[in-house]
């Protein structure tokens, strides 16, 4: 028998003291999400929002830190919570998307969701995932450098989250049920906005427009975050460069620029001087849409930045054309990461893994006969990766994938994803043939075994519709190593990779008919979902699954299920 001593109680005891105070020091957030009524573009409607806040309130955090977020259910619609661009190490059960890591938080109920930050600093943003609930549920993340640290340039004199959205007259719950039915495309939006704001270009909106109130000589941090659901968007300021210094929670090498792209899901830490005559400038954004014969919402939003002299009308930015691609890749052509002492980087050189992942716009046939309003009359639109169209879990279904993966239930989802598409052809071509238009719909994953090196090549493909798509990856952020217009050449692209210094993101716009590398390593065990940041995309299926396994050691596996996860019905 082992006699237990003294030291040996002491030592537990203050271990136990020092996990206590670990727990009891988390800060804790309240998040309740409940409608709340708001009046825009001259009429009145009910939306979903978190604490009657649209956008949603603002979190700040320190890089490193964890917190407790209770999300209560207020509700008549089902909810789920993501924090995007947050890997949350070895803990995939806060991840959020519905179906994927947890059955959603249901009218009446609470789920007490752990947010583990870990190396991200910067911007992030937290929003709703569950169908198309993040239209106005979603907010800001500021992640504040460790105590006695700084940012890698002079600190500015006043930080502003901008966060650009989309707004619809109508009920968004009926723009999606609307989708879904018909098989067509989604109802565009009646405008855009900055801070819940439409801007004085709109009807009714003039006393409402967001503005930032500057004093000349002084330097402001932007926290830009494209929360819009359907488009990328370019943003400026009239007479006033930008100095991107982050995105994405890592910052980048300063560069100076008269506009940004910035695409659904992407964040950007963007400096402003003002330096400027005291007057007025319009801070104005609009989409860049280049699908042939797609609509989309071409409204400009507007806010002001305003010296305290200002008194004219606003000078209004030049923005790129609407369709103009070349300006689209503004930003990916000259983001670097600072590749410092201070900020190491760690890219992925000798790959064990290489895959080559389509993605694209389909058609499917109507289910039982039925009458859709999609592509070439009676056919639904449908969008892919690898030619499947992911399959969402019925949403009366009694598991998510990561319980049934983590118990091993079977049935829920096949480990069959390719690791190349099924069908080889020249992706990007005009007048693609119309029986490439239609994928296999399937629930499939792609299982990685833990500290797997990773490249992914992403290509974009001219079926239905080229255009672009903002990939979205949970739980690991990646480095972009290369990226072109038409097909990837494994040949001779690879030789034009940046290995030295490329960025770190958690979101990538793979362009119109072009292609995107990425590098990653596989070392965050759990179900993470990968998706299209359109809305309409992802609803249709351009989605897919990893399913990174447990290491050796202790701390390279999940950790445990927490106690009050949702059920499922």
């Amino acid at each position: 028998m082992r006699i237990i001593t003294p030291w040996v109680l002491q030592f537990l005891g203050i271990l136990f003291l020092n996990v206590l105070v670990t727990i009891q020091a988390l800060r804790n957030y309240k998040f309740v999400v409940r409608d709340a009524s708001f009046t825009k573009l001259c009429s009145t409607k009910n939306i979903l929002t978190v604490n009657g806040e649209f956008p949603g309130p603002t979190l700040y955090v320190t890089k490193g830190e964890s917190i407790i977020v209770d999300v209560y259910n207020r509700a008549n619609y089902n909810i789920t919570i993501h924090w995007h661009g947050v890997n949350q190490p070895r803990y995939p059960w806060s991840d959020g998307p519905e179906f994927i890591t947890q059955c959603p938080i249901q009218p009446g109920a609470m789920f007490s969701q752990k947010v583990i930050f870990s190396e991200e600093e910067g911007t992030l943003w937290w929003h709703a995932h569950s169908d198309w609930s993040r239209a106005t549920v979603h907010g800001a993340i500021v992640i504040q450098p460790k105590p006695g640290h700084t940012y890698p340039f002079p600190k500015p004199d006043r930080e502003v989250p901008m966060i650009l959205g989309e707004w619809w007259k109508q009920d968004v719950v009926k723009v999606f049920d609307d989708l879904v039915s018909t098989g067509a495309d989604a109802a565009i939006s009646d405008s855009y906005t900055i801070n819940g704001q439409p801007g004085d270009l709109h009807p009714c909106s003039a006393n409402e427009t967001f503005k930032l109130n500057v004093e000349y000589g002084k330097t402001y941090l932007l926290r830009m975050i494209n929360a819009a659901m359907q488009d990328l968007l370019f943003f400026a300021i009239a007479k006033h460069q930008l100095t991107v210094v982050g995105s994405d929670g890592s910052y980048v090498k300063p560069f100076k620029v008269d506009y940004i792209t910035i695409s659904p899901g992407q964040t950007m830490d963007v400096l402003v001087q003002a330096n400027q005559p005291l007057d007025q400038y319009y801070m104005a954004a609009k989409a860049y849409s280049s699908a042939f014969n797609v609509r989309f919402d071409n409204t400009t939003t507007t806010a002001i930045l305003q010296y305290k002299k200002g008194i004219s009308t606003p000078h209004m930015p030049s923005l790129p054309s609407f369709n103009d691609t070349n300006s689209s890749v503004n930003i990916i052509t000259q983001m670097r990461s600072l590749a410092d002492e201070a900020h190491p980087i760690n890219v992925p050189l000798n790959i064990t893994t290489n895959l080559f992942y389509t993605v694209s716009v389909n058609s499917l046939p109507c289910p039982n006969a039925t009458i859709c309003k999609g592509p070439r009359g009676n056919n639904r639109f449908a969008a892919s990766m690898n030619n499947i169209s992911f399959q969402f879990l019925p949403k009366n279904n009694n598991v998510n994938i990561l319980q049934a993966y983590y118990n091993n239930i079977s049935g829920v989802f096949t480990e069959n994803f390719p690791d190349v598409p099924p069908l080889l052809f020249n992706f990007t071509a005009s007048n693609l043939s119309t029986f490439l238009r239609t994928p296999s719909v399937d629930t499939e994953v792609k299982v990685v075994e833990y500290g797997s090196t990773v490249e992914l090549v992403l290509q974009g493909t001219n079926l239905l519709a080229g255009t672009e798509h903002p990939m979205h990856f949970h739980g690991h952020s990646f480095y972009v190593v290369g990226w072109g217009f038409g097909n990837y050449n494994k040949d001779k692209d690879p030789f034009t990779y940046n290995l030295v210094d490329p960025p770190y993101q958690n979101t990538v716009a793979v362009p119109k008919n072009g292609w995107v590398a990425i590098r990653f390593q596989a070392k965050n065990p759990g179900v993470w979902f990968m998706h299209c940041h359109l809305e309409r995309h992802v609803s249709w299926g351009m989605a897919m699954t990893f399913i990174v396994k447990n290491g050796n050691n202790p701390g390279q596996q999940m950790l445990p299920t927490p106690p009050d996860m949702p059920p499922c019905n």
